[in-house]
Protein backbone atom coordinates (compact mmCIF):
# COMPACT_ATOMS: atom_id res chain seq x y z
CA UNK A 1 0.00 0.00 0.00
CA UNK A 2 2.64 2.55 0.94
CA UNK A 3 4.41 2.03 -2.63
CA UNK A 4 1.11 2.68 -4.21
CA UNK A 5 0.13 5.68 -2.57
CA UNK A 6 4.24 6.46 -3.18
CA UNK A 7 3.93 6.15 -7.07
CA UNK A 8 0.34 7.96 -7.58
CA UNK A 9 1.58 10.78 -5.65
CA UNK A 10 4.77 11.54 -8.13
CA UNK A 11 4.84 12.04 -11.71
CA UNK A 12 8.37 10.69 -12.76
CA UNK A 13 9.63 9.34 -15.56
CA UNK A 14 11.34 6.09 -13.93
CA UNK A 15 11.21 4.54 -10.47
CA UNK A 16 13.64 2.06 -9.36
CA UNK A 17 13.12 -1.17 -6.83
CA UNK A 18 16.32 -2.56 -5.70
CA UNK A 19 16.14 -6.37 -3.94
CA UNK A 20 20.23 -5.47 -2.75
CA UNK A 21 20.06 -9.10 -0.98
CA UNK A 22 19.45 -11.19 -4.25
CA UNK A 23 20.96 -8.19 -6.59
CA UNK A 24 17.95 -7.56 -8.29
CA UNK A 25 15.84 -4.44 -9.69
CA UNK A 26 12.62 -3.65 -11.40
CA UNK A 27 12.69 -0.48 -13.27
CA UNK A 28 9.02 1.36 -13.99
CA UNK A 29 9.02 3.30 -16.88
CA UNK A 30 5.78 4.89 -17.40
CA UNK A 31 6.84 7.64 -19.79
CA UNK A 32 8.35 5.31 -22.21
CA UNK A 33 5.43 2.74 -21.38
CA UNK A 34 8.12 0.14 -20.17
CA UNK A 35 8.75 -2.46 -17.29
CA UNK A 36 12.62 -3.54 -17.08
CA UNK A 37 13.34 -6.46 -14.83
CA UNK A 38 17.55 -6.84 -13.45
CA UNK A 39 18.93 -10.15 -11.81
CA UNK A 40 22.73 -9.17 -11.16
CA UNK A 41 23.08 -12.02 -8.90
CA UNK A 42 24.75 -14.61 -11.02
CA UNK A 43 24.85 -13.29 -14.20
CA UNK A 44 23.43 -9.90 -15.15
CA UNK A 45 20.29 -10.30 -17.27
CA UNK A 46 18.17 -7.57 -18.43
CA UNK A 47 14.52 -8.01 -19.68
CA UNK A 48 11.79 -6.06 -21.14
CA UNK A 49 8.62 -5.63 -21.31
CA UNK A 50 5.75 -3.21 -23.39
CA UNK A 51 3.35 -1.93 -20.83
CA UNK A 52 0.36 -1.06 -23.02
CA UNK A 53 -1.78 0.37 -20.21
CA UNK A 54 -0.80 2.08 -16.87
CA UNK A 55 -2.57 -0.45 -14.76
CA UNK A 56 0.06 -2.48 -15.53
CA UNK A 57 3.01 -0.94 -13.37
CA UNK A 58 1.06 -1.40 -9.96
CA UNK A 59 0.84 -5.20 -9.92
CA UNK A 60 4.32 -5.52 -11.72
CA UNK A 61 5.99 -3.63 -9.02
CA UNK A 62 3.44 -6.21 -6.49
CA UNK A 63 4.84 -9.49 -8.21
CA UNK A 64 8.39 -8.35 -7.86
CA UNK A 65 7.91 -7.37 -3.96
CA UNK A 66 6.65 -10.79 -3.55
CA UNK A 67 8.54 -13.09 -5.85
CA UNK A 68 11.33 -11.12 -7.19
CA UNK A 69 13.02 -11.63 -10.78
CA UNK A 70 11.27 -14.52 -11.06
CA UNK A 71 7.62 -13.67 -9.83
CA UNK A 72 7.04 -12.06 -13.47
CA UNK A 73 7.82 -14.85 -15.24
CA UNK A 74 4.70 -14.73 -16.35
CA UNK A 75 3.47 -11.11 -16.40
CA UNK A 76 3.66 -11.17 -20.02
CA UNK A 77 6.07 -11.38 -23.40
CA UNK A 78 9.79 -10.27 -21.88
CA UNK A 79 12.44 -9.47 -23.94
CA UNK A 80 16.08 -9.27 -23.62
CA UNK A 81 17.00 -6.22 -26.19
CA UNK A 82 15.27 -3.17 -25.18
CA UNK A 83 15.22 -2.22 -29.12
CA UNK A 84 12.72 -4.90 -29.88
CA UNK A 85 9.79 -3.05 -27.89
CA UNK A 86 9.82 -0.73 -30.48
CA UNK A 87 8.20 -3.23 -32.97
CA UNK A 88 4.41 -3.40 -33.95
CA UNK A 89 2.64 -5.55 -31.46
CA UNK A 90 2.08 -8.13 -34.15
CA UNK A 91 5.63 -8.25 -34.55
CA UNK A 92 6.59 -8.62 -31.24
CA UNK A 93 3.84 -11.55 -30.93
CA UNK A 94 5.32 -13.21 -33.85
CA UNK A 95 8.92 -12.43 -32.62
CA UNK A 96 8.62 -13.83 -28.75
CA UNK A 97 6.58 -16.99 -29.90
CA UNK A 98 9.79 -18.38 -32.42
CA UNK A 99 12.33 -18.24 -29.53
CA UNK A 100 9.77 -21.03 -27.71
CA UNK A 101 11.02 -24.29 -28.90
CA UNK A 102 9.38 -26.61 -26.96
CA UNK A 103 6.08 -28.17 -26.82
CA UNK A 104 6.21 -27.65 -22.78
CA UNK A 105 7.69 -24.51 -23.02
CA UNK A 106 4.62 -23.28 -25.73
CA UNK A 107 1.67 -25.12 -23.19
CA UNK A 108 3.06 -23.26 -20.31
CA UNK A 109 2.38 -19.87 -22.64
CA UNK A 110 -0.58 -20.97 -24.19
CA UNK A 111 -1.29 -20.91 -20.52
CA UNK A 112 -0.59 -17.89 -19.63
CA UNK A 113 -2.05 -16.53 -22.27
CA UNK A 114 -5.75 -18.41 -21.84
CA UNK A 115 -5.38 -17.24 -17.88
CA UNK A 116 -5.49 -13.25 -18.45
CA UNK A 117 -8.41 -13.74 -20.99
CA UNK A 118 -9.84 -17.05 -21.49
CA UNK A 119 -12.87 -19.26 -20.98
CA UNK A 120 -13.73 -22.87 -21.49
CA UNK A 121 -16.88 -22.45 -24.01
CA UNK A 122 -20.40 -23.54 -22.14
CA UNK A 123 -20.38 -26.85 -24.76
CA UNK A 124 -16.65 -27.55 -23.18
CA UNK A 125 -15.56 -27.56 -26.23
CA UNK A 126 -13.68 -24.94 -26.98
CA UNK A 127 -11.24 -22.92 -25.47
CA UNK A 128 -11.75 -19.29 -26.17
CA UNK A 129 -8.74 -16.80 -25.78
CA UNK A 130 -9.14 -13.22 -25.41
CA UNK A 131 -13.42 -13.61 -24.33
CA UNK A 132 -15.33 -9.98 -25.16
CA UNK A 133 -12.16 -8.27 -26.67
CA UNK A 134 -12.06 -6.27 -29.40
CA UNK A 135 -9.58 -6.95 -32.43
CA UNK A 136 -7.35 -3.81 -31.70
CA UNK A 137 -7.42 -5.48 -28.05
CA UNK A 138 -4.24 -7.46 -27.03
CA UNK A 139 -2.10 -7.63 -30.27
CA UNK A 140 0.86 -8.63 -29.46
CA UNK A 141 -0.91 -11.40 -27.53
CA UNK A 142 -2.80 -12.33 -29.75
CA UNK A 143 -0.17 -12.76 -32.69
CA UNK A 144 2.12 -14.80 -30.33
CA UNK A 145 -0.81 -17.15 -29.59
CA UNK A 146 -1.69 -17.84 -33.28
CA UNK A 147 2.15 -18.73 -34.10
CA UNK A 148 1.78 -21.25 -30.52
CA UNK A 149 -1.59 -22.61 -32.28
CA UNK A 150 0.37 -23.27 -35.66
CA UNK A 151 3.54 -24.84 -33.52
CA UNK A 152 1.48 -27.18 -30.99
CA UNK A 153 -0.58 -28.25 -33.60
CA UNK A 154 -3.85 -26.98 -32.38
CA UNK A 155 -7.20 -26.99 -33.99
CA UNK A 156 -8.69 -23.02 -34.47
CA UNK A 157 -12.13 -22.59 -34.96
CA UNK A 158 -14.13 -19.80 -36.82
CA UNK A 159 -15.82 -17.80 -33.52
CA UNK A 160 -19.62 -17.90 -33.66
CA UNK A 161 -21.17 -14.99 -35.29
CA UNK A 162 -22.09 -13.26 -31.95
CA UNK A 163 -18.34 -13.20 -30.67
CA UNK A 164 -16.31 -9.93 -30.28
CA UNK A 165 -14.13 -10.32 -33.47
CA UNK A 166 -10.67 -10.53 -31.29
CA UNK A 167 -11.62 -13.39 -29.81
CA UNK A 168 -9.51 -16.99 -30.56
CA UNK A 169 -11.34 -20.00 -30.43
CA UNK A 170 -9.52 -23.09 -30.02
CA UNK A 171 -11.22 -26.75 -30.17
CA UNK A 172 -10.27 -28.57 -26.74
CA UNK A 173 -7.21 -30.46 -26.32
CA UNK A 174 -6.16 -32.74 -23.24
CA UNK A 175 -2.29 -31.20 -23.68
CA UNK A 176 -3.70 -28.14 -22.37
CA UNK A 177 -6.39 -29.22 -20.03
CA UNK A 178 -3.81 -29.60 -16.90
CA UNK A 179 -2.28 -26.19 -17.62
CA UNK A 180 -5.49 -24.36 -18.05
CA UNK A 181 -6.62 -25.88 -14.79
CA UNK A 182 -3.76 -24.35 -12.66
CA UNK A 183 -3.98 -21.14 -14.42
CA UNK A 184 -7.81 -21.16 -13.60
Amino acid sequence: MAFSAFFRERNADTYTIDEVPAGQRLVLMPGRGVIARIDGADRRRSEYLKADRANRYMPGAMLFFENGYGGLDHFGQWFTDLGDLDASPETRGATRAATITTEAAAIEEVGRIWGNSGIVDPGDQFYVFFDSHGLGDDRAERAELLGLIEFLGLERVDAPAEAADGEVWVRTDTRLDAEFERWS
